[in-house]
């Protein structure tokens, strides 16, 4: 099961036991937002995207959105997200519960800058039904993230 997968990895940086699962859905933004309690911004949706024949990680704000442009300047092709199937096979995690945690060996993960502005996000831990309450340092530490920063403006 993937969140006693994500809960076994967090257990390494005594982060497990901040994992919170819910009775309902935390599959999109609005729906994670409403089952933790804050606001959308704060969820800190996984977003992947196809990297040659693999795939990376680029972590967002919940109300940021990537740019096309910036994405392509930094990492010097497309973007092209991956289907439902193509993440959970690559991941290891179905969409909705897709996390930088826990992840298959040579999966890069990226944190946009869109999630420093607050002292704690909220990403998915491993299902659509949970999530878990990180500071941006935490995040960075336990994903191995690389700060970048391809999203536009709010809006």
């Amino acid at each position: 099961m993937p969140v006693e997968k994500v809960r076994e990895y967090l257990s390494k940086y005594d982060l497990a036991q901040r994992i919170r699962e819910f009775e309902v859905s935390s599959a999109t933004v609005e729906l994670a937002a409403r089952a933790v309690g804050v606001e959308e911004a704060r969820i800190a949706k996984t977003l992947s995207f196809r990297d040659g024949e693999g795939c990376m990680l680029v972590v967002t704000a919940g109300d940021a959105r990537v740019d096309n442009k910036k994405f392509r300047r930094r990492f010097g092709f497309k973007a092209r997200m991956l289907s439902h199937e193509e993440a959970e096979a690559l991941t290891g995690h179905a969409v909705g519960g897709v996390c930088p945690f826990a992840l298959p060996e040579g999966v890069a993960v990226y944190l946009d800058a869109s999630l420093r502005r607050f002292s704690s996000v909220f990403p998915a831990a491993g299902s659509a039904r949970s999530a878990v309450e990180l500071t941006c340092g935490e995040l960075e530490n336990c994903s191995g993230g690389t700060w970048v920063d391809v999203c536009g403006e709010r809006g």
